[in-house]
């Protein structure tokens, strides 16, 4: 995949020379203007509906990932004999294989470039691992299980934002990142009621196990049924995608990538790539690229900060326990904070892409979630402590934005973009080791 990178530009004219829109003179005609607008507004349609089911993978990570924290309502640490900060380890040991695997997984799937095989082929495993929790008796099975699920599971986000960041412009990246990582409230608002209806009917039903481990059983089914789905509809990259593509499509699609990126002439090919004919120098271009540009340092440093903060996400089930209601009401109530924070999410992110702004945006939601800490913190009133969880999990709205601001900064060459994402993804990740 590197060798494709210095090579798309020339790969691009002689697919336009095919396509009705591309003249012959130095103007487009504005009749080929519009039938060039109408394509690409046609491609970008079909696109979507094709991305789309990233949303729903993502629902599936999250709830895979987080389904310990409602299982730990009805029986999972006293059935496993847990003690102490035993849980805590359990929450935050998926991390650390979740962090070890993101920049490995990223920099095979921009080698491999067949997206819609590898994303879906770690789901499967994902969903297999998520399952046999359920069949875990002590500390150590579920211990292991969990290291090996987010070793598993890191393979997803980064290369989800890799594969959007191929196929969109800079000024569509933001809203199609938060409809990506809406994936996550949205996993956290319909996981808790799907947890509810599980750990409330099905208490011992066919082979007598308990609710808490039909709660991995049937969840981890699904994940498993979605991944072979998924294999079937999820896009390859622009330059090996071409059985749902018309040629224009095509044409028009690495078109826009080239239209998007800077221009890379032999002369700053060789300033960046370290030679006189464009070739990237080292057995691993993209990573030395990656580690040597201090802004995808930065840009890690400042996500981790913010994921830190974030990390009250895998208690939420407990938070919303503590204000004295039961373990299904309180699973319940997890729903409607996170649906309000999807709805700010969408229109934050809206907004930033409309207006070309990130910092403001980010700082904004911020702001609102260090008001939710406070009132957490500061009253033991029912209904303050319900309202504080509002404007805690709109906080999520600044992490999206973040992760269009990230995206957009280090978008050129791929093979850079694609350790760079799972880099800062990476890095950001070890605040929910910290905070769990």
């Amino acid at each position: 995949m590197a060798g494709n990178d210095g090579s798309q530009g020339a790969e691009v004219q002689p697919l336009l020379a095919t396509v009705a829109f591309a003249g012959e003179g130095d103007q487009l005609e504005s009749g080929l203007i519009e039938d060039k607008d109408a394509l690409e507004r046609a491609l970008v349609w079909k696109l979507d509906k094709r991305m789309s089911i990233l949303v729903l993978i993502y629902i599936l990570n999250y709830m895979d990932r987080n389904n310990a924290s409602a299982a730990r309502l009805r029986g999972f640490e006293e059935d496993l004999h847990l003690e102490g900060s035993q849980f805590a380890t359990v929450l935050s040991i998926l991390y650390i294989g979740y962090v070890s695997m993101q920049i490995p997984s990223n920099m095979f799937l921009n080698h491999f470039g067949k997206p819609s095989k590898y994303l879906p082929l770690c789901m499967t495993i994902w969903g297999a691992l998520s399952l046999i929790t359920g069949f875990a008796t002590s500390y150590f099975h579920v211990l292991c299980i969990r290291f090996f699920l987010g070793f598993v599971e890191a393979a997803f986000f980064p290369g989800a934002l890799f594969l959007i960041s191929k196929w969109y412009t800079r000024h569509e990246l933001s809203q199609r990142t938060a409809f990506l990582s809406c994936g996550i409230l949205l996993s956290n608002a319909f996981g808790s009621l799907i947890a509810s209806g599980i750990l409330n009917s099905m208490d011992g039903v066919l082979l007598g196990y308990t609710a808490w481990r039909w709660l991995f059983f049937v969840e981890g089914s699904i994940t498993i049924l979605v991944a072979i789905w998924s294999m079937f509809i999820l896009p390859d990259f622009p330059e090996n995608s071409s059985n749902w593509l018309t040629p224009a499509e095509k044409a028009l699609a690495l078109e826009r990538v080239a239209r998007d990126t800077v221009d890379i002439s032999v002369q700053n090919a060789a300033a960046i790539y370290g030679t006189s004919s464009g070739k990237l120098l080292g057995r691993w271009p993209g990573l030395y690229l990656a580690v040597t540009d201090w802004k995808v340092w930065w840009l890690a440093v400042a996500l981790f900060f913010m994921v830190a903060a974030l990390s009250f996400g895998v208690y939420f089930p407990t938070l919303a326990a503590t204000m004295g209601y039961g373990p299904i009401v309180s699973l319940l109530l997890c729903a409607p904070p996170w649906l309000f924070a999807t709805a700010v999410a969408l229109v934050v992110s809206r907004h930033s892409d409309k207006v070309e702004e990130r910092s403001k945006h980010i700082c904004s939601s911020l702001l609102a979630g260090i008001f939710g800490f406070i009132l957490a913190m500061s009253s033991m009133n029912t209904i303050v402590r319900y309202i504080s969880l509002f404007f805690m999990a709109q906080t999520y709205a600044a992490f999206i934005c973040f992760l269009a601001w990230a995206s957009g900064s280090v978008s050129h060459p791929p093979a850079k973009r694609a350790v760079a994402l799972a880099l800062i993804n990476c890095v950001s990740q070890l605040g929910n080791v910290v905070g769990a």
